[in-house]
C-alpha cells in the first residue's frame, strides 16, 4: 500500500517538473548533455538505497531495525524522467520512502523544478536551508513531502522524501540533505 504512495509521489513529482519547467537559457558547457553512463554520480543517483542508508533513517526517525528495499522503477518517456525509489520498512510496514528521479536529456533549472512543484501542490511551503530551494507538502492521503532538486553531472535530479503526515520539514530535511550531498 505504501509503495503505491512512493509511486504516485514520484509519478506527481515527475507530473509537476514536466508541466512547468522551461529549458534553460545559460548555453551548455559541453558538448554532450548526457554524462557517461559509467559515471560514479549517475549510478549513485539511480540508487536511492545507496543514497540515503537505512541506518541514517533509523537514527532520524528513532526506530531500530529499519530496512531499506528498493522500488519499482518509474520512468517517463515523456519528460525524460527515470524515476528510482527505496522504501524504508520496520518489521514489514512502511516508514517512508526516498524516491530520486533524474531528467536526463533536460535542461531544466533545479530551482524551477522546486517551483514548479510547489506551485502544483496546495499548501505546500517552501523549506530554507536548501541551495536550489525546497518545498515541503502534505497531500490529500495524508502523506508528507519534502522534495529538493540539483544537478549531478549536469542532469537536473528531483530527490523527495516521503512519509506519513505527522513527519515534519524538520525531521525530513536532515534526510533530504544527506541524500542530496551522496548525490
Amino acid at each position: 500500500m505504501r509503495t503505491l504512495a512512493v509511486v504516485l509521489v514520484a509519478f506527481a513529482a515527475l507530473t509537476a517538473c514536466s508541466s512547468g519547467d522551461e529549458p534553460s537559457k545559460a548555453p551548455s558547457s559541453s558538448a554532450s548533455p548526457k554524462p557517461a553512463p559509467s559515471s560514479k554520480a549517475s549510478a549513485a543517483s539511480l540508487d536511492p538505497c545507496a543514497l540515503l542508508p537505512a541506518d541514517a533513517v533509523s537514527k532520524a526517525l528513532f526506530l531500530d531495525n529499519l530496512k531499506a528495499v528498493p522500488g519499482p522503477v518509474q520512468d517517463n518517456a515523456a519528460n525524460g524522467g527515470k524515476a528510482r525509489s527505496c522504501e524504508y520498512q520496520l518489521d514489514g510496514k512502511a516508514a517512508g520512502a526516498l524516491a530520486v528521479t533524474r531528467f536526463e536529456g533536460r535542461q531544466a533549472k533545479p530551482a524551477d523544478m522546486v517551483a514548479s512543484i510547489k506551485k502544483a501542490k496546495a499548501g505546500a511551503q517552501d523549506v530554507a536551508g536548501f541551495p536550489e530551494g525546497a518545498v515541503y507538502y502534505v497531500d490529500e492521503q495524508k502523506t508528507a513531502t519534502l522534495a529538493s532538486a540539483e544537478l549531478v553531472s549536469g542532469v537536473p535530479v528531483l530527490i523527495n522524501y516521503t512519509g506519513p503526515a505527522k513527519m515534519t520539514p524538520e525531521v525530513m530535511a536532515p534526510l533530504v540533505k544527506k541524500a542530496l550531498e551522496a548525490s
